[in-house]
């Protein structure tokens, strides 16, 4: 009876080495059960500014009220992020998107101004766009580089932008929405000078103002902040991307979630607390975006 007894021990011991670290991807009654909502954020522009709030801080916390349930905001970074949430990295390799791995899961859902991504939208469920952006090329104020005079077809601005990056260096962060291969810049001759001491995009301007790059990659959203903070001194010369979307994001396996979370948004902009939230943190968004605000 002791062997017996014994044996079984050491087959549960092996049973929970084998398991996957962390627990698995948490739908809408799971959550309303433990009685918490794990909002996975990461301080970037005024969607998490690191002080407790932003325009995605309000929103999820609301959505906690919303299900009835505690709110929790869990800081993680642009390379960890997806990781926190599957408990699985992605793996992005001769065009295929794979998880690999087993990691902690921190948390149920991703709002932090994050962009949508095709090899993201493998691996993810998005919610319905929370806000517009587009990649910028940047330079500093005094650059020789001029900003293209724009026109209606956006395709032809894209390649006229990507054309006077020439031999200048550029900064970029792989594993954002500033990656160079997100935009056909990689293996193209650039000079990419990677950032690499924090995956803090607020981070790009100050290193672009100090010498490090010639050019740098930024979105609209931060931009626009920049344009305030680093004003006369930076400018915009013309766009790197198409028009692109910003959502939640949640695992695959809870749909029922991002429904709720979808609804929730749909109240928010029938009230205009939606519009009141985006005002607050992004004055002046609509003469960037004023198709995108029309009817919210």
């Amino acid at each position: 009876m002791k062997v017996h007894t014994l044996a079984r021990q050491m087959l549960m011991a092996l049973w929970v080495v084998a398991m996957p670290v962390g627990t698995a991807s948490a739908d809408l009654d799971e959550i309303k059960q433990r009685g918490e909502l794990r909002h996975l954020g990461i301080p970037y522009a005024n969607f998490v500014t690191g002080a407790g709030d932003g325009l995605d801080v309000e929103l999820v916390r609301g959505f906690a009220e919303h299900i009835g349930v505690r709110y929790e905001l869990v800081y993680s970074d642009f390379y960890n992020v997806i990781r926190d949430l599957l408990g699985q990295d992605v793996e992005r390799r001769d065009g295929e998107v794979k998880l690999v791995g087993q990691y902690p899961v921190r948390g149920d859902m991703i709002a932090t101004g994050f962009t949508v991504l095709p090899w993201r939208q493998a691996v993810l469920l998005y919610s319905t766009p929370t806000f517009p952006s587009q990649v910028l090329l940047v330079a500093p104020a005094q650059s020789a580089t001029q900003p293209i005079p724009g026109s209606s077809d956006l395709n032809r601005d894209i390649h006229q932008t990507k054309g006077l990056i020439g031999d200048q260096s550029l900064l970029v962060m792989e594993r954002t929405c500033l990656d160079p291969a997100n935009y056909g810049l990689k293996d193209q001759g650039i000079n990419l000078r990677s950032y690499t001491r924090s995956t803090n995009i607020n981070e790009m301007a100050p290193t672009l103002l100090s010498g490090e790059a010639d050019l740098t990659l930024l979105d609209v959203p931060d931009v626009i902040l920049d344009l305030q903070k680093w004003a006369g001194k930076i400018k915009v010369i013309g766009p790197i991307s198409s028009h692109q979307d910003l959502a939640a994001a949640f695992p695959k396996d809870s749909p029922r979630l991002r429904e709720a979370y979808n609804e929730y948004l749909e109240m928010l902009k029938a009230s205009g607390e939606y519009r009141r939230l985006v005002d607050k943190y992004y004055p002046g968004i609509d003469s960037w975006f004023p198709e995108f605000f029309v009817s919210k």
